[in-house]
């Protein structure tokens, strides 16, 4: 029994200093120098002021100067006004820029800041000039029969042709003719959801051939705030012909050419992921294109840089790509893998190593909150099937538990006969255990077993954006969130507030749930006589406390599977040793006068 305790404290401490570890410092970013574009070719530098990239080898059109703006840098004068179409979905409201055609303005309609109703919607994409600026936008790099400044740029006023709200019944078309006989169009779609469809066509009126590359590209300017938590990724995340790459906004100066570029020859996707977000580039299924991740002078991209084209004269072609931007709704997610045939865009939602058990635990909580209504009560379902899936190895442990304490009083005989002889005592120990069939280690694996399947609830419940101001009864409305109440006001009972969560008031004030998660450990301990060593008996009193205070900020939700859990186990373990012969004297275990003996073999267990 000894041993099972120590075994006991050694993997639940161990499992938790995996959790509480943060990544208190990160080094300050790198700029890479000589970063190349998606064609290989220098990046051009941009103006302190932030001002848009220009991709490389183009110019930006001034059409206020009407002309070329030069090579280079733009010239940091203030972008031209320019009529701007409405984004009107169920999912999303925002607009598009008529100068260089980008999506750079846009709101998530069933997502608000903070619980409060009148919040306001979470903003995904900014344009240049706010404090944020993070875009989409899409163009062509002009390799052969074009000047660079014969391609649309940054700085392009293009006209609206067709359309004047972008709606999933209506899409939009905008137009620039650039008076040298090419004739650029952009058709804009999106569906109810956060998917939209770009069409890019380019008109050959010349009497030479035009080669162009097409491509797409998200930008960030300035790296965004993130939660810097090790349990969670927030950055560039891609996939290239089926391997998933994660990279950290730190890393993105840094990176060669070599791992910047990746030349994906079937199916990928390229874009970056914040906690309940994403902004993602989607070629067409099945084609080729270079995948591209960098930074350049304090600007983040991702691009999708697809093969040369060559337009015949008096000829036309079309390129079409995609662009995911919105929740990291996971039922939304896996209908576009499964409808639209993107490869493993499930796996844009941040599982971590173990994968697979948080790929399967969400997906039955998630089912669960669809049968029942209430993602507080799915967890508490969740919690007993997992109990259910691992009653067997529960059996086991608990019974041979039971059995070991009807031999102590032969273990006590057996070290007074050995004395000093350690080597004697263990042998009569296994000599002991092998007659009487008892594995001291089964009651270990039970509990190995429960350290990644919490890691990965905990995953679960950090990371997905279904449990976001989840609510589950009374004062509980967000599982995502630390649990709100608190002893500094007697849990709103007095006419103050409660601390601010992270601070320290808040972690010595706890909330409701903390203190029910500390009597709950400590009732289960007590199924059991203090350990006879003084040392194990002042760790095993106070670990209930110090539990109850390490975990008082985690989610909510994660607190009320762990209560729900210990629970179950009380309950299992008091009726599996009463089955086996040994009735716990619970009473008599808190009073630290246990009278608990086991079981007449020859009738029932004593009560």
């Amino acid at each position: 029994m000894d041993e099972q305790n120590r075994n006991l404290l050694l993997a639940t401490a161990l499992s938790f200093a995996v959790i509480l570890i943060w990544f208190l410092l990160f080094p300050p970013p790198e700029q890479a120098p000589g970063a190349t574009g998606p064609d290989g070719r220098p990046v051009a530098e941009i103006s302190d002021d932030g001002a848009p990239l220009t991709p490389p080898g183009q110019t930006t059109v001034d059409p206020a100067a009407g002309g070329a703006a030069g090579t280079g840098a733009p010239s940091g004068e203030a972008t031209p006004e320019a009529a701007r179409l409405a984004i009107e979905t169920p999912s999303l409201t925002g607009t598009i820029n008529t100068v260089g055609g980008r999506i750079d303005d846009l709101l998530l309609d069933n997502y608000r800041e903070t619980l409060e109703p009148d919040s306001p919607l979470v903003r995904l994409f900014e344009p240049t000039g706010s404090a944020n600026p993070y875009y989409a936008l899409h163009g062509w790099i002009a390799l052969e029969g074009a000047a660079a400044d014969q391609v649309p740029g940054d700085s392009t006023l293009w006209q609206i042709e067709e359309g004047e709200t972008l709606t999933p019944e209506t899409p939009v078309t905008l137009v620039w003719d650039n008076g040298a006989g090419l004739v650029f169009r952009k058709t804009i779609a999106v569906d109810e959801d956060f998917m939209f469809s770009v069409t890019q066509s380019v008109e050959n009126t010349t009497d030479g051939a035009v080669t162009l590359r097409p491509y797409g590209q998200i930008r960030r300017h300035g790296q965004p705030d993130t939660v810097n938590f090790f349990i969670l990724h927030e950055g560039v995340v891609r996939m290239s012909d089926g391997e998933l790459e994660e990279i950290d906004y730190d890393d993105l100066p840094g990176l060669s050419t070599e791992e910047s570029q990746i030349e994906v020859a079937e199916n990928g996707w390229v874009g970056f992921t914040d906690k309940y977000w994403m902004s993602t580039l989607i070629p067409s299924p099945g084609s080729d294109f270079r995948s591209v991740a960098r930074e350049v002078n304090g600007i983040y991209l991702t691009e999708s840089v697809y093969n040369p084209v060559t337009i015949a004269p008096g000829g036309s072609l079309s390129a079409e790509s995609q662009l995911f931007a919105g929740a990291k709704e996971w039922e939304t997610i896996r209908e576009y893998q499964n409808e639209a045939g993107i490869d493993r865009f499930i796996d844009s939602i941040d599982w971590g190593w173990f994968f697979f058990l948080t790929k399967p635990i969400f997906a039955m909580l998630h089912w669960l909150n669809a049968m029942i209504g209430n993602m507080g009560w799915a967890i508490i379902v969740l919690t007993l099937v997992i109990k259910a899936v691992l009653f067997p190895l529960a059996y086991k442990s608990y019974a041979s538990m039971a059995k070991m304490k009807e031999l102590q009083p032969e273990m006590e005989k057996l070290k007074e006969r050995a004395g000093d002889d350690k080597q004697k005592l263990q042998q009569g120990m296994m000599e002991l255990y092998k007659k009487n069939k008892v594995n001291p280690a089964s009651g270990c694996l039970p509990i190995l077993l429960q350290i990644p399947i919490f890691f990965s609830l905990y995953k679960v419940i950090f990371v997905t954006l279904e449990l976001r101001h989840a609510p589950f009864v009374l004062w509980l409305r967000d599982l995502s969130a630390p649990d709100p109440s608190s002893l500094f006001n007697l849990f709103g009972l007095l006419p103050w507030a409660a601390p601010e969560p992270g601070s320290i008031l808040a972690l010595i004030f706890l909330g409701i749930l903390p203190i029910l998660l500390g009597i709950s450990m400590w009732l289960q301990m007590k199924l059991n006589p203090a350990p006879p060593d003084p040392t194990q008996r002042m760790i095993f009193a106070w670990m209930p406390w110090i539990f109850m205070f390490m975990l008082g900020s985690f989610a909510s939700g994660l607190l009320i599977y762990w209560i729900a859990n210990n629970i179950i186990t009380f309950t299992q373990q008091y009726l599996i040793m009463r089955a086996q012969g040994y009735t716990p004297d619970l009473l008599g275990n808190i009073r630290g006068t246990s009278s608990s003996t086991p079981a007449n073999k020859s009738g029932p267990p004593k009560k």
